[in-house]
């Protein structure tokens, strides 16, 4: 009976993360590797380097058939004011898969040099391929056939907009983001299939300390995400430390907590994260232990992020230095 309860779970789960895979990829903590990029475009230029993240991400280990995504993002400045961004990214799960790119551009401006504000303004062209692996698909004693409607991998391409806004004071950053704001075209003959892809993002916090030689910094920060689909929302709470050396490489150290808003006690997932950067070189892992009732069946969620950050050129604009070295 366990056993029966167990299966029915995960087809509930699976069920209702392939209806929301088409909608958003999967938002667990790449942020926090040191790219904000992931989650705004408005972050595209912020910084001195052509900064590159590549992110392997498996959730709920020992469940075959779980979720499984595969990243790649890239930013880099352009003159002094604007930069440029692009993402290539690969999810699974179960027999759906999608596969994507995001080009992107940000531009920056100045507020007040004094008390250092400024303020960004962010697009993103997006391209999504979404379809069903029916390779993978059999017959059973019940279904001696396999539905013949299925056929050519139902593969769909779709193509729509991200626009975000990013203010920054001094340690202090707050920004906003609108995801897919265009409608989805949807066949008449398809009516069970989503086309309000919209979804909102909030993400701030504010680091302590300075980015010197032998200093700590400290990061509290929130990631809000609001689904405009079915009004679904979450929040992630962070909390990240970093240590710097003589040579300004650093190790950082963090936690998450993510929940439901109208669950803040029945977190969805929390666990710990760490990384260092080291000349070019970064890396970056975080774990998360699921809260809920597959936590007796998986070894968690596991993220796995390798970086560079390369030709460096300082910026002659405020507005695109970072309070984060990477030198």
């Amino acid at each position: 009976m366990k056993t029966k309860r167990l299966i029915l779970y995960i087809l509930l789960v699976a069920v209702t993360y392939g209806y929301g895979q088409e909608l958003n990829l999967p938002v667990f903590t790449q942020y926090l590797a040191e790219n904000d990029f992931v989650v705004s475009p408005t972050y595209a230029g912020i910084g001195d380097n052509l900064k590159i993240r590549a992110n392997g991400l498996t959730q709920w280990v020992g469940i075959k058939g779980a979720p499984d995504n595969q990243s790649l993002y890239g930013d880099v400045r352009i003159a002094d004011r604007s930069g440029v961004g692009l993402s290539f990214y690969n999810d699974r799960n179960g027999n759906t898969i999608q596969t994507g790119a995001k080009f992107s551009f940000a531009h920056h401006l100045i507020i007040n040099v004094p008390t250092e504000q400024y303020l960004s303004f962010g697009i993103s062209f997006n391209v999504n391929n979404f379809k069903i692996d029916i390779n993978n698909f059999n017959t059973t004693y019940e279904a001696p056939v396999i539905d013949p409607y299925v056929t050519d991998d139902r593969s769909t391409t779709n193509s729509n907009f991200d626009i975000g806004a990013l203010y920054r004071y001094k340690g202090f950053y707050f920004s906003f983001n609108a995801n897919n704001i265009l409608k989805k075209k949807v066949d008449e003959e398809r009516v069970a299939e989503p086309n309000q892809l919209l979804n909102y993002q909030v993400y701030s916090g504010f680091i302590i300390g300075k980015n010197i030689p032998n200093s700590i910094q400290y990061e509290p920060s929130i990631f809000f995400q609001l689904f405009g689909s079915d009004g679904r929302s979450s929040t992630d709470v962070n909390f990240k430390v970093r240590k710097y050396g003589k040579n300004m490489n650093y190790f950082w150290g963090g936690i998450s907590y993510r929940y439901l808003n109208d669950q803040f006690f029945k977190p969805l997932n929390i666990g710990p994260m760490f990384g260092f950067k080291q000349s070019i070189f970064y890396f970056g892992y975080s774990y998360q232990v699921t809260m809920n009732d597959l936590i007796s069946y998986n070894s968690g969620t596991h993220m796995v992020t390798i970086g560079l950050d390369l030709l460096r050129s300082a910026s002659n604009c405020p507005c695109t230095k970072s309070r984060v070295s990477f030198r």
